[in-house]
Parts: structure tokens; sequence; C-alpha cells
């Protein structure tokens, strides 16, 4: 299947075993949480595998999934295979789902154990070498969230019937517009309503760019020098970005707000979103910037293009041009009808083209089509297969075509 999951018969209680290659507050953990938080209990019953505890873990259990823990690697342990296969048998999952490659070893080998369909979700922008060994191996499923990743996975060669493009969706109707400016975020830092907030949205690791962002702030500073700046997020960089901030003498308008609960509240405290990642795929930090009527600046990478329209939602830059992105930022924050007209148009897109329903449906619709298929696998392979009557002396007797 080359695009969205088309629709199948569903039998319910589907029943669902979620394998997650991580468990810190990411795009990849909020894709799994919306999706758990949308099926309904009637029809499916939801399992997780995660590697640690976590806020992460406790929401997916907030919206009614049974989470166990298992170390989840890309060599898995045999006590972590043996307990996804206990939990597919006792559990009578139906399709087992995994994210992030490490999961999808985990959930191959626990899929051909026990004869379940595996769907291995890949959110980055390109399919890993170690997602393709274990798709050719044991025929799992790949669904894609980005049309870079869906031609790539059909340029090498995987079976175009064992990929499925589900784009990302976004809630917009938890994420949408305001005209209020202030909130508890600006007010945490003591930002007037009336100050330009620039924000950052994301893990603050190397492959989203939030260096990246800090050097375009320094531009937009000499130019704006009203405005303030939001890195909203945790991880590995945080030290090495609070440094700079020093360094450059940016701490009064530099703050690190870290992983925020409200981000719909947070978007609308916001003035612009800059996306200054070197990879992504479909970010749903983008998409619920737009959901909320916030402009995009963002570097053209992945996804990011069938998400932002050049020149009517936001802009699009080259990867790694801090000059580009400040220059385009500055320009919104001169031009405040430009930014209206194009946060309303980030809106309209949102709304028409990535909405979340459409997303779960898709998958739902897979579900229950990888499920049919399974259980009629099943049928056939418990069927009694036909005996030979036997000779007096036990030996099977000679049939028309034997010799």
């Amino acid at each position: 299947m080359n695009d969205y999951a088309t629709a199948a018969p569903e039998a319910a209680p589907i029943h669902i075993l979620q394998i997650v290659g991580n468990a810190i507050v990411g795009g990849m953990e909020n894709y799994v949480v919306r999706l758990v938080e949308r099926l309904p209990r009637e029809s499916y019953g939801v399992f997780v595998l995660a590697p640690f505890e976590s806020s992460f873990t406790d929401r997916l259990r907030a919206f009614g999934a049974d989470v166990f823990i298992t170390s989840i690697t890309d060599e898995p342990s045999w006590q972590s295979i043996q307990l996804a296969s206990a939990l597919i048998q006792t559990r009578r999952i139906d399709v087992i789902q995994s994210h992030l490659p490490n999961a999808h070893v985990l959930a191959a080998l626990a899929g051909r154990l026990t004869g379940r369909p595996v769907l291995a979700t890949v959110h980055g922008r390109a399919v890993t070498t170690l997602d393709i060994e274990v798709q050719r191996l044991t025929g799992s499923h790949l669904a894609v969230v980005c049309n870079q990743t869906h031609f790539q996975a059909l340029g090498i060669g995987i079976d175009p019937n064992h990929v499925h493009f589900i784009p990302n969706g976004v809630d917009t109707e938890r994420f949408g517009p305001s005209e209020l400016r202030t909130g508890a975020l600006r007010a945490r830092f003591d930002i007037d309503a009336s100050t330009p907030l620039i924000g950052f949205v994301g893990r603050l690791s190397p492959e989203k760019g939030p260096d990246l962002f800090l050097r375009a702030a320094l531009a937009i500073r000499a130019q704006c020098a009203r405005a303030e700046f939001m890195l909203i997020g945790e991880g590995p960089m945080l030290k090495s970005l609070q440094g700079f901030v020093e360094r450059f003498g940016l701490s009064d308008v530099v703050h690190f707000a870290g992983v925020q609960g409200a981000m719909a509240a947070v978007f609308n405290e916001l003035d612009l979103v800059v996306s200054s990642s070197l990879s992504e795929a479909m970010p749903l930090a983008i998409m619920e910037a737009m959901a909320s009527g916030v402009p995009v600046v963002a570097c053209a990478v992945g996804g990011i293009p069938d998400l932002v329209a050049h020149g009517v939602t936001g802009w699009l830059v080259d990867a790694g041009d801090c000059d580009g992105m400040a220059t385009r930022v500055v320009e919104l924050l001169e031009e405040p009808a430009l930014a209206s007209a194009m946060a309303r148009a980030a809106r309209e897109r949102a709304v028409q083209r990535f909405s979340l329903d459409q997303s779960v449906d898709a998958t739902r619709n897979l579900y229950a089509r990888l499920a049919l298929k399974s259980s009629e696998s099943n049928r056939v392979s418990a069927l009694p297969r036909p005996t030979r009557p036997l000779r007096a002396n036990g030996a099977p007797a000679k049939t028309p075509l034997s010799s």
C-alpha cells in the first residue's frame, strides 16, 4: 500500500502492543500518547512495553494503557524477547506496533515467534539500515510519516504492500489561536505582553539545532532590541547553550523554560516559532504552532516543506542558515500585517490538511487490515493436517501418489 491506509472492517476488540524504544519527552513519545488517547477503549485493548518508567509511561497509564518495563536494545536480551512473547500470548495481541529501530528488532522477533503482524512506525526522515534489515528478514510492515521517507522506502526496494504512508496529525481543537499573549510562561520570566517573543520548541540535542537558534537570536537582537527568546524543552545540550547565552550577554533575553505540559497555552504566548532542526520528518511542534495560528520560520529539511507553505504560512530557509532565519524573523516582526496573514493561513492549512483524526483513522484502518489478515492466516495454520492410514506394523500405508 503506497498511501493512506484504506478502510477495512474492524473486529472489536483489537488488542495492540506498542513497543517503544525510548521513554523521554519527545516527538515520538507524544505521537504514541496521542494515538493511545484517541483509541476508543470499547474497540481496543492497548498494552505498552517501554524501556523505563517516566512521565511518558505515567501519561500512557492515565489514558488506560497497561504498561510493562523491559530493556529494549538493538540486540534484545532473551528476557525481553520472552516477556514480549508472553504478553502477546496472554493478552491475545492482534497487532504489534514498534517505535524506533531498537523496538522494531524486539517486535519483529516476538512477532515471528508468536505469528503476529508487526507494524514499525518510522518517525524520522529516513528508514535506518537496521529497520531495512529487520523488515527484509521478517516481512514486517513500515508506517512512514512523511513523503520523503515513503519514497526512500520504495526506492530501496521494500515491497509497496508493506509500506504505508500515514502522516502525523495535530489536534486542531486542542491547539487553536488566541488573542491573549499573556500567560504563565510570560509571567514566570517577567515578559511583557507587548514584547516580541520567539520560541524554539524541541529537544535540546544537536539534530534539533538549538545552538543555531541562539546564533540567529544574536542577529535578531542586533536589528530588534526588544525581542526575547524562549527555549522550550530539555536535553544534553542545555549546559553548553546556557554557556553560550552567558558568553554573549543574552541572559536577560533568552529564557530556558524546560519541558512544558500545557503546550496549547504555551503556543498562544509566542509570536513566532523557529525550527532550526537539521533533521526532521513531520515535526509535531511545527504542526501545533500552525494549528495555534503562529507563523513558523523553519529549515527546509525532511517533511517540513510539506508542512510550511513558503511565503504563505511562514518562511523556509536552508538548513543551518542562521542569517536567513534572522532575516525572516525580523521581517515578520516589522510587518505585523504579514505576520497576521501568515498566522491565519497556517491555522487554515493545519485544519484542512493535518487533522489528528485523519491520522488516527488511517492507523485504525491499518490495524484492522493487519489483524484480519493475521486471523485468517492463523485459522489456516490451525487446520488439521491430513493423515495417511497406517499398516498393521504401524508404517504409513501406500497411496496412489506414494512409492
